[in-house]
């Protein structure tokens, strides 16, 4: 079974937010800032089981010494927000299997 974030997010305090109810360049910005690796995704990619919505190309932020990804999350009638959270290798993986070169 994979990782979904919605679940996680609803059952852990294992995350942090960054900034919340944000617009999508002001996540982009905090996300570019906070990262040392980024990997841009198009609009509507599935990563840890959710369509990631925002202004393509997307960033997700790595942080392998962390063992962390940073992502924005939106969520209808709350907006979009920064998380960081950690994840398995393999989840780091995907994301960078999913990456628009």
């Amino acid at each position: 079974m994979s990782f979904c974030l919605e679940t996680y997010l609803r059952e852990s305090a294992n995350f942090e937010i960054l900034i919340s109810q944000a617009g999508f360049k002001e996540c982009k910005k905090i996300i570019e800032e906070h990262s040392p690796e980024i990997i841009p995704v198009k609009a509507g990619e599935k990563i840890l089981g959710v369509r990631i919505i925002g202004l393509p190309p997307i960033p997700i932020g790595i942080n392998e010494e962390k063992g962390t990804i940073t992502l924005p999350y939106t969520k209808p009638c709350y907006g979009t927000s920064v998380v960081e959270l950690p994840v398995k290798k393999e989840e780091i993986d995907k994301i960078k299997a999913v990456g628009i070169k």
